[in-house]
């Protein structure tokens, strides 16, 4: 392929690394050196890949924890221009703001659809135009690239004012920027370690799976909940639909395994929008805004998710075998 993910993870790579030396040069940062050590790391993660050995993925990984445990990952200082020039500069682009952000869904669009077959034949630059094995995702990075392109253009600025944003909204997240990434790879232990067994031995013993709406319910709370514990519904799925799922719903009930999958995923999101776990969704916005309520966001949110909860749970039930 032409464009693959592989070029995207090293960019997000350089991204993380440009982050890193940033922090280490600023000498306001009086945690300068462990936070260069905590993004380096993390760079490490996707400029290497899969040549990273298992056991020295897992040595960075725990080394990540500590840091960020250890409150030793610190915002540095940024350059960002006064309040009046900020607003001149907001009133003179008007809506044309948005153009950037609406550059990557549209990007996406196009690439995963109008694209998706496109091969070129170059010589040495032959083969399908986008990885047809990442379609969205690779997509998604040239919508991503589109936007950083417009965005430049708008606003009169250079790529390097992009990358030095990036690091101040990296730096507002901390650590929480990686925990999705974590999580998923916790709920990938654990599938490997048999908590979804235990779970399908657990439910199965204490609740009647003989009923298809509770078996339907049982699934899509455990979703809910699992992801309130973990944070995160990629750590969920693996486990509850391996529990749950798998065993009763597709095993026993027969349901489609792609519809069950995406309730199953869109269950998951509901205990999202209710836990502080998901510290990137819930508590990092509370932070940006300056919320004097860190909660305010989950207590905004828990209104729409209790009712779609119960919604996703119908929606399985009456349509799990189409």
């Amino acid at each position: 392929m032409i464009i693959s993910v592989d070029f995207f993870y090293l960019l997000v790579g350089l991204l993380f690394a440009a982050t890193a030396i940033m922090n280490l040069r600023d000498r306001a940062n009086p945690r300068r050196v462990t936070t260069f050590l905590f993004w380096g790391l993390y760079a490490l993660v996707y400029l290497l890949g899969e040549r990273i050995a298992p056991l020295w993925g897992g040595v960075l990984m725990v080394a990540m924890a500590l840091l960020g445990g250890l409150n030793l990952v610190r915002a540095g200082s940024s350059s960002v221009p006064d309040e009046p020039a900020r607003r001149a500069s907001a009133t003179r682009l008007g809506n044309r703001l948005l153009i950037p952000a609406l550059a990557i869904p549209v990007v996406t669009m196009i690439g995963s659809t109008l694209l998706k077959d496109v091969k070129l034949d170059l010589g040495v630059l032959s083969g399908p135009l986008l990885d047809p094995k990442n379609l969205t995702l690779v997509s998604m990075g040239c919508g991503s690239i589109a936007a950083l392109a417009l965005a430049c253009w708008l606003t009169r600025a250079t790529p390097l004012q992009g990358v030095r944003e990036a690091r101040r909204l990296i730096d507002a997240m901390s650590w929480a920027v990686v925990l999705p990434h974590m999580l998923a790879v916790l709920g990938l232990l654990f599938s490997e370690a048999g908590v979804g067994k235990a779970v399908a031995h657990i439910t199965t013993a204490y609740v009647n799976m003989d009923s298809r709406l509770v078996a339907c319910a049982a699934f899509c709370i455990g979703m809910a909940v699992f992801t309130v514990v973990m944070g995160n519904g990629f750590a969920a799925f693996p486990v509850i639909a391996g529990g749950i799922g798998i065993p009763v719903l597709v095993g026993v009930y027969h349901a489609n395994p792609a519809l069950m999958a995406a309730i199953g995923m869109f269950s998951a999101y509901c205990g999202t929008l209710m836990t502080p776990m998901a510290a990137n969704f819930n508590i990092v916005p509370a932070a940006l805004l300056e919320l004097p309520d860190k909660n305010a966001v989950i207590k905004a949110q828990l209104p729409t998710a209790l009712p779609l909860l119960l919604a996703n749970i119908l929606l399985l039930y009456f349509l799990m075998y189409q």
